[in-house]
């Protein structure tokens, strides 16, 4: 989540035009800001997946109740994503752009999920497996193959913009086909959750280091998994930057590979590990979606606040302007220095308030509280 913080907050204030991962213009630093911030999804969906099978173990639900849990909410939180994310995005409500992003994707999956309970938990991680490892062999399908079906590709396996209505385009970021199998991978995955610690911390390392050495060997081969193929650059570092440079949209095999991975050793390493730097980190995993919307609303309005007090307007952070980086300042943002500075004092704030919010949900009943 900190890292998700890090990564938006690079993207309104960052003085850099182009993207961070473009090694013909970007530097080591920069390239890393961004790249780091690849392990937040993947890790999201994963244990949301998770989540979804100790919830209804530990609560006894029926496979009836746990798909009538994860249609509901699957289905606020796409409401979610095209309504109040929206805003914190854009701070406008006039739609001519909408982005289908990480919460669009995981409310889908959730529906995915929904019917894939009722097969039986091999079946589920078989069909994950299938998702994750098989969705690149499909990249040679264009939308266009399907005629009047374009947008369900798009929307399902490569992503893009889409026009439902005239003058409203709705840029998908997060097809959903390797999503739905991440998911489905983490529920499938649940009863590893419920052994004894050190057997769990075997499992994920196992799991951990088998899925990091796959990567590495694959990339090397340079055949399959991931349609940017790595190749030798200006120097060794950029070279190494280019095999570690994978498509995240959508996700190819390898890009879930190389987060997912080294995502499994880290759980490993630090399952049951408290200290006091693990505290501050549990209050805001205890409200990650409440985490999630504020944090865009707070890095977006601080943009605004420094955009007025340095050119007296702030015009081009408000709607489909923001997206397409129209009318920004020539001199506009802050060098990576800057950028972190800020994205430290984001973090403290956020701590602050999702504390009050954690204190909040136990002082108060309210089954919407529960959403967050």
């Amino acid at each position: 989540m900190l890292l998700m913080a890090l990564d938006h907050t690079r993207d309104y204030f960052s003085q850099a035009t182009f993207s961070p991962l473009n090694l013909t213009r970007t530097t080591a630093g920069l390239f890393f800001t961004r790249w780091i911030t690849h392990f937040c999804a993947p890790v999201f969906i994963f244990l949301a997946g998770v989540g979804a099978f100790l919830w209804a173990a530990s609560r006894g639900k029926s496979k009836v109740e746990l798909a009538q849990f994860l249609l509901t909410r699957g289905l606020g939180l796409i409401g979610l994503e095209l309504t109040l994310v929206h805003l914190a995005w854009f701070f406008s409500l006039t739609y001519d752009i909408s982005l289908a992003q990480v919460i669009w994707a995981i409310g889908w999956a959730m529906i995915a999920l929904a019917g894939m309970v009722f097969l039986p938990n091999v079946m589920i991680l078989i069909l994950a497996v299938v998702l994750i490892a098989g969705h690149n062999l499909l990249d040679g399908l264009s939308p266009y193959y399907f005629n009047g079906f374009d947008w369900l590709w798009i929307a399902l396996h490569t992503g893009g913009m889409l026009e439902p209505l005239p003058g409203h385009q709705f840029f998908v970021l997060y097809p959903l086909l390797p999503w739905i199998g991440v998911m489905a991978l983490g529920y499938g995955l649940g009863p590893l959750f419920q052994f004894e610690p050190s057997k769990r911390r075997t499992w994920l390392l196992g799991l951990g280091l088998g899925c990091s050495v796959a990567f590495v060997g694959l990339r090397a081969l340079n055949s399959y998994g991931d349609p940017r193929p790595w190749s030798e650059q200006k120097d060794a570092l950029f070279t190494f930057l280019s095999f570690i440079n994978l498509e995240k949209y959508p996700p190819s095999l390898l890009y879930l590979l190389m987060t997912l991975g080294p995502a499994w050793v880290v759980l490993a390493v630090i399952d049951q590990w408290a200290s006091p730097l693990t505290r501050p980190l549990a209050i805001l995993g205890r409200v990650p979606l409440f985490f999630y919307v504020v944090h865009l609303f707070l890095i977006h309005a601080l943009a605004v606040v420094f955009a007025y007090a340095h050119y007296g307007q702030a015009d081009w952070l408000f709607g489909a302007a923001w997206f397409f980086r129209e009318g920004y300042p020539r001199d506009y943002g802050y060098d990576l220095f800057g950028v972190y500075a800020i994205w430290l004092v984001v973090i403290l704030t956020l701590y602050l308030v999702c504390h009050w919010f954690v204190n909040f949900k136990q002082r108060r009943q309210e089954g919407w509280l529960s959403y967050f």
